[in-house]
């Protein structure tokens, strides 16, 4: 259960930053979030409502909701509290390796606008260490059992190979948006029309040398 709290804790403190919200409306923003494949239940979202307000890190208030006035019901709207905002401050500027694994990651790069430049950086560069190694234990286990595999093994490994190495490229994007560089792809492959142009003003310039 604290596993699935890591997660969970500082992407509810996420969402309350940006504004109160109710249960409902918390779930749908959280599901959205997690992903498709990790959809919240009320069991998993409440309780965790309830230890963030034992530690006074959020705060609910009655608000009167217009589509139960008759019964004169309320509900409950959640809000940071002052504690609150500090430790998500805390959150969000780690960086270390638990920052860039699957779950952590997907939380954190949610949340990048109310993260410092410095911290952005460094996630997405340990996140890319991260997937680096990940391809290269892909390539030797697969050069070690490929004969042993059938066609449809062979097919998996090849599309989370395809996976890992899409992830890799999307990284080196926003490493260099992040950076100030412009990354052109021409298509059809190659090089990046930055480096061509670097290349090109360069043996312009020797020829311009050599004819001197």
């Amino acid at each position: 259960m604290r596993g699935r709290n890591d997660v969970l804790e500082p992407a509810i403190l996420g969402l309350l930053a940006e504004s109160p919200m109710h249960g409902y409306e918390l779930r749908k923003r959280l599901n959205l979030v997690l992903g498709s494949f990790r959809a919240l239940s009320y069991g998993s979202l409440y309780p965790c409502l309830k230890g963030l307000a034992d530690r006074r890190w959020i705060v609910g208030v009655e608000a009167p909701d217009d589509r139960t006035v008759a019964s004169k019901r309320a509900r409950i709207v959640y809000q940071l509290t002052a504690e609150g905002k500090e430790h998500l401050q805390q959150v969000l500027s780690t960086s270390g390796p638990a920052a860039w694994e699957d779950e952590n990651f997907d939380v954190r790069f949610a949340f990048f606008a109310q993260t410092d430049a410095e911290t952005r950086m460094r996630i997405l560069e340990g996140r890319r260490i991260r997937l680096t190694e990940r391809l290269e234990t892909f390539r030797q286990s697969v050069a070690r059992t490929r004969e042993r595999m059938d066609e449809y093994t062979l097919e998996l490994q090849r599309h989370g190979l395809e996976q890992v190495e899409r992830e890799v490229r999307w990284l080196d994007d926003l490493i260099d948006n992040e950076r100030g560089v412009r990354r052109v792809r021409p298509e059809g492959g190659g090089r990046p029309a930055a480096a061509a142009d670097d290349a090109e003003g360069t043996s312009e310039a020797r020829n311009e040398k050599e004819r001197g």
